[in-house]
């Protein structure tokens, strides 16, 4: 069963936090949640509307198999299943790498957004 393993391999590789939203996205109705695996590992994943309805995040991908476009393939599976639901736009809340938002999709940092939704949850 992927759903145990792969929290499990969440929380180890990214921390309890990511994990627990990845839940919340495995509970949504249609999951909105992709998984990379490779020779059957795990190496990637990508989640939406987890944090608030229109977000896209938490997502990441194992350091070994960073830079082979893994993330890029995870982001746009993402926002082309949130386009099949009706959105219009998604927002990267969080957003850490935003260099590869921008280059990737023409994403646009929302001045004053930060903490934003995050406020009192995120630990700096």
């Amino acid at each position: 069963m992927i759903g145990l393993s792969f929290f499990r391999w969440v929380r180890q590789t990214f921390g309890a936090a990511w994990a627990s939203e990845c839940e919340v996205a495995f509970s949504n109705h249609p999951v909105s949640c992709f998984i990379a695996v490779e020779d059957s590992k795990i190496i990637g994943f990508a989640c939406y509307d987890a944090t608030c309805k229109d977000f896209f995040g938490p997502e990441g991908v194992s350091e070994a198999a960073r830079g082979r476009g893994i993330g890029k393939t995870l982001l746009l599976s993402c926002l082309h299943a949130m386009i099949a639901q009706g959105y219009a736009y998604a927002i990267i809340g969080g957003a850490g790498p935003v260099d590869f938002y921008a280059k990737t999709t023409g994403a646009v940092i929302i001045e004053g957004s930060v903490p934003g939704i995050y406020r009192g949850m995120l630990r700096e």
